[in-house]
């Protein structure tokens, strides 16, 4: 049963159709999500509308922590290098002194009377890449990098590596890998170098990774030296870097050390701080951390103009000085492999 509506139309117009009419419903207009409708009152009142939201505010990003991971890596390198010398060594093969024979085995240590730094034999340093000016002007130039990597013994080996981890962990934390990797192994080839060029009879064996790590000290002073405007104790950090180079360098004078490699190394390094060690002066703000709307007009340089001049100077200087010396051993090593002539 379907019960119809009562209108009073259809009751006054009774043959009029009986369709139902239309109702009509109100149109409402829904405002935005988030926004307010406006408010009758405003519009009467002629407020302005409400402001834009606040703009969030600016956050710099967060510098992110450098981890050292290549001064280990080259200290576990130099383990490997030395273990893989004693073992091509093979001192009870050859001998019947060999030391701490019944624990080591195979990897024992030559006797003190020829080895006093617990390590292998000349003969096996020179077969694996050992320093040796004749060698070098004979065509063996891979061994200007090869002998950083060789020790003379346990004893040389723990003094270099303790060195290295005190001095390179704090380098590349500040500096990164690629510089300080770079520095290293262009220190040791300065050492190398140096040692070749100060052998005057050319019957040296030489290694170690003392003149790159001499090259690091040296590139702490130059390092100093470059960005002094932003240390606070000046000089006491001068005085302390100085002793400790001089404390290292008077080792040298001891019997069997290289010490010529020690000063070509420590030289190497120095130009080469001037050259990859540069800090933003004071003020400088990086890019990334310059909030919207900045005035660049105020913004200061990265670096002083005696940073770029110790800079350029420092690289035409090690480059000439690279090159000079090669040039002196290939023309030496010419000179003495001329046929000799008999002049009547």
């Amino acid at each position: 049963l379907r019960i119809l509506p009562d209108f009073p139309e259809l009751h006054s117009h009774p043959q009029t159709s009986t369709t139902r009419p239309t109702i009509k419903r109100a149109s409402y207009s829904f405002p935005e999500m988030g926004k307010r409708p406006p408010n009758p009152s405003d519009i009467e009142n002629g407020l302005p509308p409400l402001p834009p939201p606040a703009r969030p505010p600016f956050r710099p990003p967060i510098p992110v922590p450098w981890y050292a991971w290549l001064v280990p890596l080259i200290f576990a390198a130099n383990f490997v290098t030395f273990t893989i010398t004693m073992y091509v060594n093979d001192c009870p093969a050859r001998s019947d002194e060999c030391l701490l024979f019944d624990v080591l085995g195979r990897l024992s240590f030559q006797p003190i009377k020829e080895n006093m730094l617990l390590g292998p034999s000349i003969p096996t340093l020179r077969r694996l890449g050992a320093l040796e000016r004749r060698l070098v002007e004979e065509g063996e130039r891979w061994r200007l990098i090869s002998c950083i990597w060789l020790h003379g013994g346990l004893l040389h080996l723990l003094a270099n590596m303790i060195s290295l981890l005190c001095i390179g962990m704090r380098l590349e934390q500040e500096f990164g890998f690629l510089r300080i990797g770079a520095l290293y192994v262009l220190s040791g080839l300065g050492g190398s170098l140096m040692s070749c060029l100060t052998d005057s009879r050319g019957e040296r064996v030489s290694v170690g990774a003392s003149g790159a790590l001499f090259g690091l000290l040296g590139a702490m002073l130059s390092e100093l030296i470059t960005n002094w405007t932003i240390y606070e104790n000046k000089c006491t950090a001068l005085m302390t870097l100085i002793l400790i180079i001089a404390l290292n360098l008077s080792v040298g004078f001891l019997p069997r050390v290289d010490n010529s490699a020690h000063c070509g190394g420590f030289l190497a390094g120095f130009l080469l701080g001037f050259v990859l060690l540069l800090r933003p002066q004071y003020g400088y703000v990086s890019p990334e951390y310059i909030p919207p709307g900045y005035d660049m007009k105020h913004k200061k340089s990265k670096y002083k103009c005696y940073q770029h001049f110790f800079r350029f100077t420092s690289l035409a200087i090690l480059l000439a000085g690279f090159i000079a010396g090669y040039a002196k051993l290939l023309r030496e090593h010419t000179v003495g492999s001329e046929p000799f002539r008999d002049v009547n």
